[in-house]
């Protein structure tokens, strides 16, 4: 009980830790959130543990004077004094006084007078939101069933397959064991699928981080982003943040909230893996779909979430399985060329890299499917030992308009079974390259 208390006490110390940051940088504090940002990551990497009240160091010392935590000497704002003034004039309120509690002599005291409710704020409003959500929400087996089913991937991804899925599904086997996605991306074919094995992979940390805090902290994910405006200052205050150091809930509100009012939804960043998508949030733009957020927490529940390499799945994938591989695409021409999604890039060595795994998979017994561009060197790379086919899908994810619209692409069939340096195999109702 007492590990259970501590952990809770910690949670909790870290939601609120999260609470203060966000106002923070809602109201135009973002270099005080900065300064905890460091402080709370300095005693991270040197093991301490705190409990810090940051609304108090906020609030300054008991003669107004500014408060100095870890060698930094922290403002002295008048929001945050005036709470922790509301929140010690409730304490010492006994709970006689404030209930009319029959106390000594038989006679009921009277009533208190309670101080009015403060002005409110971006954490109480979070907090009446965490607390609504915690009560009204006692899922059942066939909710959860019901929520798994009705999810729809969170971000848009370029390259997201949410068009192409009856194409991709009419393709997969009808029973399978577990469904492995080593470029996970949006999700959209495990979404779709709503299996109940699966490991889902990326070597981007930070969309692997954002699944997990889907998964583990759904509410407090949507906490967040019901306080984030949509805003260009805002918006480029996120994008300047230093996000590896924050718990998974703030980088998926993080991450979502960037793809949501990022242009066109892009996700890239540079070789430091500085995020460096401009503005583009539109009058329509919705930054917090709650029910969806919470309807891809039940998806995720029984998902492995792995940050890795995705020649990694050729350790565990079993005769049985389905691997679908959607990696970065080879360009059909130089200007296309666009697979920042991770610092390292994705590169042709990756790409011969990625066929030879698809081949141990195949040889092994394991259902294999992909997905690449309609290039030439696609077809070079896999014609000799897969069935190419080709289809038609559009793009609306990209940074010049004209690379928008209807594109044509290769789904890449490996059913399991065939021997090395076998022929293509043939797809019934399928257009095969070559």
């Amino acid at each position: 009980m007492a590990d259970g208390g501590t952990r809770a006490k910690a949670k909790a110390t870290a939601t609120a830790t999260a609470d203060v940051r966000t106002w923070l940088r809602r109201n135009g504090h973002a270099e005080v959130a900065r300064q905890i940002d460091d402080l709370v990551a300095a005693w991270a990497r040197g093991g301490k543990r705190t409990r810090r009240n940051w609304w108090d160091v906020l609030a300054g010392g008991s003669r107004g004077r500014p408060r100095r935590v870890g060698g930094v000497t922290f403002p002295v704002l008048a929001e945050a004094a005036a709470r922790q003034a509301n929140a010690n004039a409730n304490r010492k309120l006994r709970p006689a006084e404030v209930r009319g509690r029959k106390v000594s002599g038989g006679r009921p005291a009277a009533r208190a007078k309670v101080p009015p409710a403060p002005p409110p704020t971006p954490a109480r409003a979070r907090a009446r939101v965490s607390r609504r959500s915690s009560a009204a929400s006692h899922p059942t087996l066939a909710d959860a069933e019901a929520d798994r089913r009705r999810a729809r991937p969170f971000l848009k991804w370029a390259g997201g397959k949410r068009e192409l899925l009856p194409e991709i599904r009419r393709r997969l086997p009808a029973t399978f064991a577990t469904l492995h996605e080593p470029f996970v991306g949006g999700g959209a074919l495990f979404f779709a699928l709503g299996p109940r094995a699966a490991v889902l992979s990326d070597s981007n940390e930070r969309l692997i981080r954002a699944y997990k805090g889907v998964r583990d902290s759904v509410e407090e994910v949507i906490a967040l982003l019901e306080t984030y405006p949509k805003s260009k200052p805002f918006f480029l205050d996120m994008r300047r943040r230093d996000i590896d150091v924050a718990s998974d809930a703030e980088v998926a509100a993080w991450m979502i909230y960037l793809n949501k009012t990022g242009f066109n939804g892009l996700y890239r960043v540079n070789s430091r893996n500085i995020y460096n998508v401009p503005y583009g949030a539109k009058p329509e733009t919705r930054i917090c779909n709650a029910p969806n957020l919470r309807a891809c927490a039940a998806a995720l529940a029984t998902a492995d979430l792995r940050c890795e390499d995705f020649s990694k799945v050729a350790s565990r994938a079993r005769p049985g399985d389905i691997v679908y591989f959607d990696p970065p695409y080879i360009p059909v021409s130089v200007t296309s060329f666009f697979t920042s999604y991770t610092k390292g890039g994705f590169g042709m060595k990756d790409q011969e890299r990625l066929r030879d795994t698809a081949l141990t998979l195949r040889d092994r017994g394991v259902f294999v499917l992909l997905s690449n561009s309609s290039a030439p060197a696609v077809t070079e790379l896999y014609g000799a030992h897969f069935d190419c086919i080709r289809i038609s899908a559009s793009r609306r994810v990209n940074a010049d308009p004209r690379g928008r619209g209807r594109v044509g692409e290769l789904l890449i069939v490996a059913p399991p079974g065939a021997p090395p340096g076998a022929p293509p195999v043939s797809t019934k109702g399928s257009r095969r390259t070559g």
